[in-house]
């Protein structure tokens, strides 16, 4: 009693001094939750002091869809959840993640209604208390914002009912909901996306219901995704050799069918199967009337099974939006058929794969309705064809596969996985909406299957690899925002770069020409010394190592901090003249070093073949001399005097007799007559008239 006392006063307090008063005059769901909470003394027992009031009011709503008590939950989370699940720093948002998953696969398994306000605005809540769960986080908006959810919140809670996302597109679907509000989601546009998907759905299921292919489809029990070319203003036009006809294109989760348009009926449809493996090529093509390649509007479609390949032209008067719509949805249900025939999946697993390319065109039809999408967005809003383009895409369809695996090897054993960890699979959901794939979807509802991608406080194997693949991602977006135009302005970035190398080669070539005599004296006497005694080996992995701590403190002391861009002074813009004229001198700069090159061949030729005899004598002798040197002096030594002899060439001792020799050297090279070139033209064969 003295427990919820103090939890009457402590709500009273909050509304009095105001915290919660702009809450409450929002008419939310949360305000509503709140005054009930305030006004009830029943409620006032059930509340979590390690929540927040946002949390609470989320916990309190899954407790009635649950129909069981607050304190029932806490204690079986605290029964069930491991240690390191439920640590303090964890424990507010795991026990969240629980009451939400549990509620929301009650919610999948009996009574999910996309048309529902209330489930609309429970999953939305279900984001904003994750965004504050602990009783010391505060609401991250002023009294005059609208409350909104960010990326991590979305792709927590929103992957926990698979129509509306999963965990491989959540953040490319929420970048797309949010382009035009600053990269946090409104209730009102989450609101429309939901509005959409669920007229998405079921326009598929007055589709599929329709006579349209359905004798030809009942074998394999398909449902039909999409048609287009029924008005007759904006037909499809099927390309086989010479020959073309208007007509109707038909998606399938299994193929592709055209039924050619005649007077006043569509003619017998072809199939073009998508689901065996038949090495078939889907993509952008290029039409044009009598053969000529000028519109950009068609996909090109391949296999063995047929004698010439046949393109679907989809005419429009600007732009390839329509064409691209397609090219990715055909691709979508064919990359999810090879993913099932490489991995050998079958059953409900089958099913589900299949179902994922499903609901992934679904919910590209949705943002469709509600906005106009980029067509750059298609390939990035669908599973298969994301990891089809992602560095390490094969990777989460192998992830994929090993879950898929597992669970059918849990279901064998008559695993019961539903206990509020995990989330609910997409195949149990879209059963309860009316819509029945395969031949395997009625298993029982019981088995792992109902085990969705995350589980409460972890991060599944399949977020890890998603996870992995988009750091290669933003790594290489990173290289394309650095990239510069420009000669001079990449040799300016150049230089930047390599300033630190610049500067050890200067201080390297100040101890060559012992502009400070006592450091180049040090130098060359301090290693020396380590080459002596053969520590050289030892230096070497001693300046690793330091390379190596220095990397771990930078890391330590930039930990959080956003990393510090490399400033470089641009050179002043040039003109087109200035340009061409630069490019002209670096050409010329290239064109002579050819030369010398050309010219110290020749020169080579000229001793190896004796043309010079007396310099040829001379190399000859000296090759003999560095031999015996090799052959009998140890390596130690002679590395030691190369250095030497490098080091101590400009010292004040032997500057004089140095460059004396490096003189006679010169001198020697020059007398050296390069070897004869005869260069040969190609006879121009005339053609006769």
């Amino acid at each position: 009693m003295a427990t919820a006392s103090k939890t009457g006063n402590m709500l009273e307090k909050l509304v009095r001094e105001g915290s919660f008063k702009w809450l409450l005059s929002k008419r939310s769901y949360f305000g509503k939750e709140f005054e009930e909470m305030r006004m009830s003394s029943s409620t006032r027992k059930s509340w979590i002091s390690e929540l927040s009031p946002f949390a609470n009011t989320v916990v309190r709503r899954c407790s009635k869809i649950l129909d069981i008590p607050t304190c029932e939950l806490q204690k079986c989370f605290n029964e069930e959840a491991f240690d390191s699940i439920k640590h303090q720093s964890r424990y507010a948002r795991n026990f969240l993640e629980y009451c939400c998953f549990k509620a929301l696969a009650l919610c999948v398994q009996q009574m999910c209604d996309l048309t529902d306000k209330k489930f609309r605005r429970l999953t939305y809540d279900m984001m904003l208390a994750w965004e504050t769960p602990a009783a010391a986080s505060q609401p991250l908006l002023n009294v005059d914002d609208e409350l909104t959810v960010g990326i991590e919140a979305f792709s927590r809670i929103a992957p926990a009912v698979p129509v509306i996302a999963n965990v491989v597109i959540s953040e490319n679907l929420f970048e797309v909901l949010t382009m035009s509000t600053g990269s946090r989601l409104q209730f009102s546009i989450y609101d429309k996306y939901l509005g959409g998907l669920e007229s998405a759905i079921r326009r598929m299921t007055t589709q599929s219901d329709s006579s349209l292919l359905s004798a030809i489809r009942s074998s394999r029990r398909e449902k039909i995704l999409e048609v287009d070319g029924t008005v007759t203003t904006q037909p499809v036009l099927e390309h086989v050799g010479i020959s073309t006809w208007p007509g109707r294109l038909t998606l399938t989760d299994h193929a592709l069918y055209f039924e050619a348009l005649r007077v006043v009926s569509f003619d017998k449809p072809k199939m073009y199967d998508l689901s065996d493996e038949l090495k078939q090529v889907v993509k952008p093509e290029l039409t044009g009337p009598w053969g000529t390649r000028l519109f950009d509007k068609a996909v090109y479609y391949k296999s063995i099974s047929l004698s010439e390949p046949v393109v679907m032209e989809f005419p429009e008067l600007k732009g390839h939006a329509r064409r691209d719509y397609w090219l990715a949805i055909i691709r979508e249900v064919l990359y999810a058929h090879r993913y099932v025939n490489k991995f050998h999946i079958t059953g409900v697993a089958r099913d589900e794969a299949l179902l994922r390319a499903v609901l992934g065109i679904l919910r590209l039809q949705a943002i469709q309705d509600i906005s106009s999408l980029n067509p750059a967005c298609y390939e990035t809003l669908l599973m298969f064809n994301l990891c089809d383009q992602l560095p390490g895409g094969d990777l989460i369809l192998e992830t994929l596969a090993n879950m898929s695996c597992t669970r059918e090897l849990d279901s064998t054993n008559n695993y019961t996985a539903v206990n509020g960890m995990s989330s609910v699979s997409a195949l149990v959901m879209v059963s309860n909406l009316g819509l029945v794939f395969g031949t395997s979807s009625s298993a029982p509802h019981g088995t792992s299957f109902a085990v969705g991608e995350i589980a409460v406080g972890e991060i599944s194997v399949l977020e890890r690899a998603v996870k992995e693949s988009f750091q290669v991602v933003l790594a290489r977006e990173t290289v394309d925002r650095v990239k510069v135009d420009g000669v001079d302005t990449n040799v300016a970035v150049m230089k930047g770069l390599l300033f630190p190398v610049l500067e050890a080669v200067k201080l390297l070539l100040s101890l060559v020409y012992w502009n400070d005599s006592l450091k180049s004296l040090l130098f060359c006497l301090v290693f020396g010394y380590v080459i002596w005694r053969g520590w050289l080996g030892y230096a070497f992995g001693i300046a690793v190592l330091f390379l190596a701590i220095f990397m771990m403190i930078t890391r330590w002391r930039n930990q959080g901090r956003p990393i510090d861009a490399l400033k470089v002074t641009a050179p002043p813009p040039m003109n087109t003249m200035e340009r061409l004229l630069a490019v002209q001198n670096a050409i010329s700069q290239v064109e002579q070093l050819m030369k010398d090159g050309n010219i110290f061949l020749l020169k080579l030729r000229a001793l190896l073949l004796s043309i010079f005899p007396q310099a040829t004598e001379k190399l000859a002798i000296t090759l003999a001399l560095m031999a015996l040197v090799l052959a009998f002096i140890p390596i130690k030594n002679i590395i030691l005097l190369t250095f030497l002899e490098t080091f101590t060439r400009y010292s004040p001792l032997r500057r004089g007799s140095a460059e004396r020799w490096t003189r006679r050297l010169r001198d020697w090279w020059y007398s050296i007559p390069a070897a004869p070139v005869l260069l040969q033209r190609q006879k121009e064969v005339k053609k006769k008239k």
